[in-house]
């Protein structure tokens, strides 16, 4: 068995698995929060430092690709990002966003659940 027969092996198990599938977005929800938390922090250290800064661009990218839990813990523990409300307004829509596509992959996987038994 090679590495990409492996691979399909684990997809297979967690379209088939449901507490697989629950591990995995928890798992990337983390990682991706820790990620964007630690972005927040150096931003905010570089604003204070008057040294080039990340790209709010970025820092919405990060919170878009799961990591919104830890902006919105790094907006409160650093009080950074938290007044422009040009920002605000993308960052919401950016969580918004993400909460409905989570909602559709949970949707559409007990979907699949369930015509698979």
């Amino acid at each position: 068995m090679d590495f990409f027969d492996q691979i399909m092996d684990v997809f297979s198990l967690m379209q088939s698995d449901q507490r697989l599938q629950m591990l995995g977005v928890v798992v990337v929800y983390a990682s991706m929060s820790i990620i964007t938390l630690v972005m927040y922090g150096l931003d905010k250290t570089a604003a204070r430092n008057r040294k080039p800064r990340i790209s709010e661009r970025t820092l919405l990218f990060c919170g878009l690709a799961c990591g919104w839990p830890g902006a919105v813990l790094a907006q409160k523990l650093f009080r950074h990002k938290t007044i422009k409300p040009s920002f605000r307004l993308a960052f919401v829509s950016t969580v918004i966003f993400n909460c409905f596509a989570l909602a559709v992959l949970f949707y559409w996987s007990s979907i699949s659940l369930n015509l698979l038994r």
